[in-house]
């Protein structure tokens, strides 16, 4: 499967288009906004688009999965259910930034371990809350390539500081079914740089082992995070 993204939306966010070379069907990840970008992506490339998909119900990952189905004919799958609230809300989330964006129920919710057909290839779902509660990840196994949206970043990891999010489910997200999928998985975050999980492994400051022994000794900064969040003893 091949992938290529575009920044979207004034929040600079980075929307994935993922498709299969056989068939030259694709998958939109995250269209936030500024949809003439993904659709002359998709004309350049001369893709047919099969499933819109969405990481988290924020709106500058989900404000254009609805009108971009509806102009394509595409379904759209996903996130998780624990966004149903933000997903349809996304109009209000909108008014907030003085947005026009519109609300959805997705042909699918979906589930940790489900897979998506895109062509003859599959994106498997990885269910990483904490950022928000039903915040999903797509993996191209094949490939090695993932896309987290707001879970993990080059050095960094996703907001947590708010009503749909939590500290140590975001951390046990990254550590205990992100990092164990292989260090040379390369990823996209929903903003900035890529990056390796081996390399966030080895040298992210919030969740990687040097800081995991460094809150054991009492030195990391995530001091809310309980033991076994961070597989303590």
């Amino acid at each position: 499967m091949q992938v290529d993204w575009v920044p979207v939306t004034r929040f600079e966010q980075n929307c994935s288009i993922h498709w299969c070379e056989a068939t030259r069907r694709a998958a939109v990840v995250d269209p936030g906004g500024d949809l003439y970008r993904i659709q002359d992506f998709l004309e350049w490339e001369e893709l047919t688009l099969e499933v819109v998909l969405v990481t988290h119900g924020h709106l500058d990952h989900a404000g254009g999965a609805a009108q971009l189905a509806a102009e394509t004919g595409a379904r759209i799958e996903g996130p998780h259910r624990g966004d149903e609230n933000l997903v349809r809300n996304l109009d209000r989330q909108g008014r907030m930034f003085n947005l026009k964006v519109q609300s959805y129920t997705p042909d699918r919710w979906l589930e940790h371990g489900d897979r998506i057909a895109v062509g003859e290839q599959f994106l498997d779902v990885v269910h990483c809350p904490g950022h928000t509660r039903g915040h999903v990840s797509y993996v191209d196994l094949a490939s090695r390539f993932a896309c987290v949206g707001d879970t993990l970043f080059l050095h960094s990891i996703g907001a947590w500081e708010h009503a749909d999010g939590n500290l140590a489910d975001l951390v046990n997200s990254i550590r205990d079914r992100l990092f164990p999928l292989g260090d040379d998985i390369r990823f996209l975050p929903g903003h900035g740089e890529t990056s390796t999980f081996g390399h966030e492994r080895r040298m992210n400051p919030f969740v990687g082992d040097e800081a995991l022994l460094r809150y054991r000794a009492g030195e990391a900064p995530m001091a809310r995070v309980s033991d076994a969040a961070l597989g303590g003893d």
